[in-house]
């Protein structure tokens, strides 16, 4: 039997299969519209995510509304969600332990959803749904496929507030992005 939104996020925000659970505000389960053909995933929520209980809500966030506008859409148009659902403490990197915790979730969401287009937000993202062996700096924009969807990697907005010389090849991975839409999209207009 499939899932619904409202049971999965309801058994989500009860998980404590790892060791984040005890030290979470909120779990951070994903938002955006349910029936989105576009899927963004960053690796994890931050301080102001785990205070809110919303993907991407602090200054990474700001970026991330600001890029996607470029290309002519907002989060009414994507759903926003993460590897890992739980704040890993001081920011660090999700632990692989944690990330074969969480990821269940991420793929239950995306069945629900059933994106044409994945995004992902950085390298931990793009090493979990892309492949093991993913390289940024050498593989960002760049579309692989998978049972019919489409998937990129960008960097992540945080990485993008650290050194903003990265600006210009993130524009053109929007730029790549915002044709693929176009191509493969049905429902959503840009």
């Amino acid at each position: 039997m499939r899932d619904t939104w409202e049971e999965l996020r309801a058994q989500c925000l009860a998980c404590t299969a790892c060791g984040l659970a005890e030290t979470r505000t909120h779990v951070v389960f994903g938002d955006g519209a349910q029936d989105a053909e576009i899927l963004l995933v960053g690796e994890g929520p931050g301080q102001h995510e785990d205070e809110q209980g919303v993907p991407f809500v602090g200054r990474a966030g700001l970026l991330l509304d600001d890029m996607l506008e470029i290309i002519g859409l907002d989060r009414t148009k994507v759903y926003v969600a993460n590897i890992v659902k739980c704040r890993p403490p001081q920011n660090r990197d999700p632990l692989n332990v944690e990330q074969d915790a969480c990821i269940g979730w991420l793929r239950r969401q995306t069945a629900l959803l059933r994106p044409k287009i994945i995004v992902c937000l950085g390298r931990i993202a793009a090493k979990v749904i892309i492949k093991e062996d993913f390289k940024i700096t050498a593989e960002h924009g760049q579309w692989f496929q998978r049972s019919g969807v489409q998937m990129t990697a960008i960097y992540h907005p945080s990485a993008l507030l650290r050194d903003e010389r990265k600006r210009p090849e993130t524009f053109e991975d929007l730029k790549s992005i915002q044709s693929k839409i176009r191509e493969v999209c049905t429902h959503t207009v840009i």
